[in-house]
């Protein structure tokens, strides 16, 4: 479906070349001051025609808010937002009348729905983001205002290009054999610092958005490479939650990460994710991979590490929350590939258009907004059951062990 959301419901419409795509969002607080210019930082953020690493298409994406906004304040009531499409030229699809372009939907659109879109990728293009990451600015600024919350993504890879010591890797050291359970620590302290330091003004310094400048110029060269030979290719994008209360997640089918991972795969060209250590924590013993708990400066619970990435139990612990995505090489690209017609023919097909040789620089706000969409759902459900719970009398049949203390900050 296209809606998204539990409580603070998400609904994208608009296709890419149609004329215009937008959002309407349902559930977000009264009360908050918000204009057009709180969501459009991000937005332009994610807009084409950035740099000669993206798309010329020059859409200029300003949002026009339509409802549930007045005087600059929220009432409550559903948000309309819209983003037209000014730059359109359909013309540019018309091979796709007779070819499926490889790897991308025109085919399983029309073997899904009996129809397709006559131009470009419909629902399936970045185009449809456009609601996600205006529905996200207005989920981060209410995070920001209420707990302080931080959103930050960066481009942690390109191809076989990647971040230094973003995640150390846990290897094998002294002998090397199979069985020896000597490991490094797969949180460096590199990484710990850039997880708890970075921002998004170092982000976009580089055009990669990946904050290292060596490896954003390596970066910059694999990505004109790919665009010169009329290619693509992919990478990834980590992204950092900060301040996240603890007590958020929805056991057992609505986990915290399970929401994130839901979130995080429904956006265009996605293939992977992984949180805290992810995959890498397979290679560790427990004994290696646990996260001991401390006592944090303001008295509350804390880990020594966070292998776990502010996740346990499907709830969120109160840590850092980190995780990665994985973005494969763009579908469209403009060299002739060998394939089939709709009626099996076979052929060649060189695309038109204008696309993205790689999509993780413009992806990086896409990832905060559905980032900050989860956890603004998330808070919601936990708020409304806590304030519920805290209308019933005080409860003396239990043991201390058993409640949370009356001091606690979880959500």
């Amino acid at each position: 479906m296209s809606t998204y959301g539990t409580l603070f419901r998400v609904t994208t419409y608009g296709e890419s070349h149609c004329a215009s795509v937008g959002a309407i969002i349902d559930g977000c607080p009264p009360g908050m001051e918000l204009t057009a210019a709180d969501i459009q930082t991000q937005l332009s953020r994610r807009r084409p025609g950035q740099s000669n690493l993206t798309t010329p298409r020059d859409e200029k994406d300003l949002v026009h808010l339509q409802s549930g906004i007045e005087r600059g304040v929220t009432l409550g009531t559903p948000i309309g937002l819209l983003v037209k499409n000014e730059d359109q030229r359909p013309h540019d699809y018309s091979e796709t009348d007779l070819y499926p372009r490889p790897s991308h939907a025109d085919y399983t659109y029309l073997e899904k729905y009996g129809i397709k879109a006559s131009s470009g990728g419909g629902r399936s293009s970045a185009r449809e983001t456009i609601g996600r990451v205006a529905a996200g600015a207005i989920a981060e600024k209410y995070l920001k205002l209420a707990y302080g919350i931080e959103i930050v993504a960066f481009v942690s890879s390109v191809g076989k290009i990647h971040l230094p010591s973003s995640l150390a890797p846990p290897s094998l050291v002294s002998s090397g054999a199979e069985d020896d359970d000597e490991v490094q620590d797969a949180l460096s302290e590199a990484f710990q610092h850039l997880l708890k330091t970075i921002t998004r003004e170092e982000v976009d310094k580089y055009p990669t958005r990946c904050p290292h400048p060596e490896t954003s110029e390596r970066m910059t060269q694999r990505i004109i490479r790919a665009k010169d030979a009329k290619d693509s290719i992919g990478g990834t994008v980590t992204c950092v939650i900060r301040n996240v209360p603890s007590g958020l997640g929805e056991p057992v089918f609505d986990k915290f990460e399970a929401t994130l991972a839901h979130a995080m795969l429904s956006i265009p060209a996605t293939k992977a994710f992984e949180i805290g250590s992810g995959f890498k924590g397979t290679e560790v013993p427990g004994s290696k991979h646990n996260d001991p708990f401390v006592n944090r400066p303001d008295g509350k619970l804390g880990t020594a590490t966070n292998w776990s990435g502010g996740v346990q139990g499907g709830i969120t612990n109160g840590e850092d929350i980190y995780f990665r995505v994985g973005f494969k090489s763009p579908a469209t690209i403009s060299q002739g590939q060998k394939t089939a017609q709709y009626d099996g023919t076979p052929g060649e097909l060189a695309a038109r258009g204008r696309h993205d040789p790689c999509v993780v620089p413009r992806a990086v706000p896409i990832v905060e907004a559905m980032a900050a969409i989860v956890v603004m759902d998330q808070l919601l459900i936990q708020n409304s059951r806590k304030t519920a719970a805290s209308l019933l009398p005080p409860i003396t049949t239990l043991p201390p062990s058993m409640m949370q203390p009356k001091n606690s900050k979880a959500a």
